[in-house]
């Protein structure tokens, strides 16, 4: 097996259980070297740290795979590692719809694995992981026997791997338009277009933790997407729910998603901008007595983390200027360059800009199913909070 030998200096990082490696920590690669195959990492002196797979095209050249020195990366071990993550799964109690595999969390890096009840939703995000695609199928296969499987490898970040994207069913084809049920409820969901891998499963813990505080509210949900959390505020007793996003056909499906559970009375989605409609109504003096604010990634990269910084105090600012007086504003943030910390930060610079306080009723991260790693900062992504304006 081709050895590649980290600097005398090896990072806390990699030491501690981070699978990452990077071309600026190797101090020499001993034996031939061909992306994607399994190598052997060790320190300088030759002391094991673990195999893993290996691009050199790569900035991340080794994603550590186990750090066993006895354990074959071969088709059993991804049957292993997928039998494994079920096992969790079901032991904290997603069945149903869950994030079954997690990357770096579930010690396969690089790798999503999303179930949708009886379909299920591959991402291969690295060339080491890519080559095992056949055997994870299989093990798919094998553990569930599943109605479907679709792949979604249409995300740039492959190409920086020497892939390329590419999207479709895994063997026989099948409608990707599938109904799934959460907290109750039911939604739509499009494997084949929808954002990600059709539906954000991070967030369908957090979606009931708005149950108490939009009874009889009027509510207001910005970035809705589908519209899940303005489907479960009608759900839980809203008096009314608008919904903004500035796609059309995320519109378009958050309205059906509103009259498959027989909602769409008090739900009405609208395809605008959201941080123009935010700006103009703070102006107009419109009020709500929830407001909840979602938005995409503002930022993937460092050197862009002040301008998501600036993007997330803004629209919270915008947000807490339209709670009325008593009222709750909902907020997340799931750019992973922003810590929680960082992000509680934000939104109290927002309240003090308003010149209103908070009270904090829950602060939370992403859904259990999408397991935190202590040591991989990249693990804890998603931040979740709700507070009473006052």
């Amino acid at each position: 097996m081709t050895k590649v030998t980290l600097k005398r200096k090896i990072a806390p990082r990699i030491a501690n259980g981070h699978p990452w490696v990077f071309a600026n920590e190797v101090q020499g690669i001993e034996g031939a070297v061909s992306a994607g195959d399994i190598v052997r990492v060790q320190t300088h002196d030759g002391k094991y740290i673990g195999s893993g797979y290996i691009n050199p095209q790569s900035q991340i050249v080794v994603r550590i795979l186990t750090r066993d020195p006895k354990e074959v990366v071969d088709a059993a071990f991804f049957h292993r590692r997928i039998a494994g993550a079920w096992a969790y799964r079901q032991h904290i109690g997603y069945t149903e719809n869950c994030r079954l595999i997690f990357g770096e969390a579930d010690y396969l890096p690089a790798l999503i694995i999303d179930k949708f009840n009886d379909y299920f939703v591959l991402q291969t995000l690295a060339l080491g992981m890519d080559k095992w695609k056949g055997a994870i199928v299989e093990a798919l296969q094998k553990i569930f026997q599943p109605k479907g499987i679709y792949e979604r490898n249409d995300v740039p970040v492959r190409e920086l791997e020497g892939l390329t994207q590419i999207k479709g069913p895994i063997g026989p084809a099948f409608d990707p338009n599938i109904i799934i049920r959460e907290n109750g409820l039911q939604f739509h969901v499009d494997l084949e277009n929808g954002q990600k891998t059709g539906y954000f499963l991070d967030q369908q813990d957090n979606r009931r933790h708005i149950q108490h505080i939009v009874k009889d509210a009027d509510v207001l949900e910005a970035f809705c997407y589908t519209g899940t959390f303005g489907v479960h505020a009608a759900h839980y007793g809203a008096k009314s729910v608008l919904g903004l996003d500035i796609s059309e056909t995320a519109v378009a499906q958050a309205r059906r998603n509103a009259e498959l559970n027989g909602l769409a009375d008090r739900c009405r989605f609208e395809a605008v901008n959201a941080f123009d409609a935010l700006k103009t109504w703070t102006k107009e003096g419109r009020t709500y007595d929830v407001v909840m604010l979602d938005p995409p990634a503002f930022t993937k990269s460092r050197e862009n983390i002040q301008k998501a910084i600036t993007g997330y105090k803004e629209i919270n600012l915008r947000g807490i200027k339209l709670v009325k007086p008593g009222g709750f504003l909902v907020t997340s943030s799931c750019t992973n360059l922003v810590p929680p910390d960082l992000f509680l930060e934000i939104i109290a610079l927002a309240a003090k800009d308003a010149r209103r306080q908070l009270r904090q009723v829950t602060f939370q991260a992403q859904s259990s199913d999408h397991p935190i790693i202590w040591g991989m900062e990249n693990t804890e992504y998603l931040k979740f909070l709700i507070v009473q304006v006052l």
